[in-house]
């Protein structure tokens, strides 16, 4: 094999190894098993196997006695590390809480990653029955779920088309009723009204309105949301929600960009 070609196959190498990690690190701390994990690559067993191996030798994988795979230390590590530059988190932990205590629902922060949304954290209110369709380190195209739809909403269209062409594949595969005619249609009625609304498209009964939290230049850095069971996302209540989370995007919004003394 020329330079080249090995130059190739390295790269091919670090895709799949970062492929794995991603997914099994959007599992929210779940065990993910080898099955889960050669379907949804589409790599032999023992391709995902050799990758997890070096994964593990560097700590960034760990397997359990069962023989399911976790997020290893290492992950830790580099998400503190991470966590340094990116602070959506940390300041919209404030708005969680008084979301979650002001709904009683669940709130929720997520930031975009590329074409698709990745949930930060979940807080949980006070009401008994609770939705538990998305947690942290989930990731879901731009589009599918409230929070998701609420990103997707900010974009420009170009843009937002851009994400739509190269999420259709996974949609069609895992999100069958997130097709281009509905979130097109979705899209419209999000930016015209200001939020966005999942009627539980992904999960029955499992209601979610979001909202965009933006960055200094404009541009959707993620969203706040809040889930509920369809019982208590009724017409007359998902206006006072979607205000709820517009007036907190906006304290993230000023945390994170603080306006300098002039």
């Amino acid at each position: 094999m020329d330079m080249q070609g090995k130059s190739a196959a390295g790269s091919q190498s670090i895709d799949r190894a970062l492929m794995l990690l991603s997914l099994i690190s959007s599992q929210g701390g779940d065990e993910v098993p080898m099955p889960v994990l050669t379907r949804e690559t589409g790599l032999s067993r023992p391709t995902v196997r050799r990758i997890l191996l070096a994964l593990i030798r560097s700590g960034y994988v760990e397997q359990s006695a069962e023989g399911g795979y976790y997020p290893g230390p290492e992950c830790l590590i580099a998400g503190t590390s991470a966590a340094r530059r990116h602070t959506l988190l940390d300041v919209s932990m404030d708005s969680l809480l008084r979301l979650a205590d002001a709904s009683g629902d669940s709130s929720f922060i997520s930031i975009r990653r590329g074409a698709h949304a990745v949930c930060l954290h979940r807080e949980e209110g006070a009401f008994p029955i609770r939705t538990h369709v998305l947690q942290p380190g989930a990731r879901h195209p731009l589009g599918v779920g409230a929070g998701a739809m609420a990103i997707l909403s900010a974009l420009p269209e170009a843009e937002a088309q851009e994400v739509l062409d190269a999420t259709r594949a996974e949609r069609a595969t895992h999100f069958p009723g997130f097709d281009d005619a509905f979130l097109h249609g979705e899209l419209a009625i999000a930016r015209t009204r200001g939020w966005s609304l999942n009627p539980g498209m992904y999960v029955a009964n499992s209601w979610a309105i979001g909202v965009p939290v933006r960055g200094a230049s404009g541009a959707a850095l993620g969203a706040v949301s809040i889930a509920a069971i369809d019982s208590r996302m009724t017409p007359d209540r998902q206006p006072e929600l979607a205000d709820m989370l517009k007036t907190e995007a906006a304290r993230i919004e000023a945390r994170l960009h603080p306006k300098r003394p002039t």
